[in-house]
């Protein structure tokens, strides 16, 4: 639900297209939350990325085609590169921000360790091979290829671990979980910074 106090000009909003000759994909977010729509033509990632909006408390439409007679790869893989790209520039330059995020998410069995710094320095430490398998149609594998998509066009550092688990939708679905409550605390505001940039240096970039 929309925050009142957050005017037009003070929300941190994006609207991102992306069109290539395999993929045409569409992204709306908003750092401060909203409606969730997400429609790519492969279910378990809608599912995976509905969780990151909800956990996240994100507003975030996603409308994407591609082809899918293929495989999913280049559908999966580009959306998370649009989905960077509206991030990076709904965080404008993180000035007042947390910056940092972790969070340890479990699911029955499963437990996930994150970490993330919104740095401007893209890396990715993903360590998940409890999470590999095959759900449905779908190659839990190309969940990686998603968030090093995002990752590098957003700018973040994310560490993600694996510490338990055995069914494979679990082991997935707490790795998500618990990078959106990473993600949804290294956006809040911090009142202390006044505005500042959280960087020594005067900028993350």
């Amino acid at each position: 639900m929309d925050d009142p106090s957050k005017t037009d000009s003070t929300r941190r909003r994006a609207q991102v297209g992306r069109k290539t000759a395999e993929t045409r994909v569409e992204v709306s977010l908003d750092l401060d939350g909203g409606d969730v729509e997400i429609d790519t033509g492969v279910p378990f990632f809608d599912h995976m990325l509905a969780q990151l909006a909800r956990h996240g408390g994100l507003g975030l439409g996603i409308e994407a085609v591609g082809d899918l007679a293929v495989d999913a790869h280049h559908t999966v893989e580009d959306v998370g590169i649009a989905f960077g790209q509206a991030f990076r520039e709904a965080a404008g330059d993180r000035a007042g921000l947390r910056r940092f995020g972790w969070a340890t998410a479990v699911l029955d069995e499963a437990r996930v360790e994150v970490a993330l710094d919104l740095s401007g320095r893209p890396y990715l430490v993903w360590e998940m091979t409890r999470g590999e398998g095959r759900i449905g149609d779908f190659d839990t594998q190309l969940l990686e290829e998603f968030t090093r998509a995002f990752v590098v066009d957003a700018g973040i550092t994310l560490h993600v671990v694996c510490r338990a688990g055995r069914n494979v939708h679990h082991v997935a679905e707490a790795a998500f979980k618990g990078i959106a409550r990473a993600l949804s605390d290294a956006v809040t505001a911090d009142p202390r910074r006044r505005g500042q940039v959280p960087s020594t240096k005067g900028t993350l970039a």
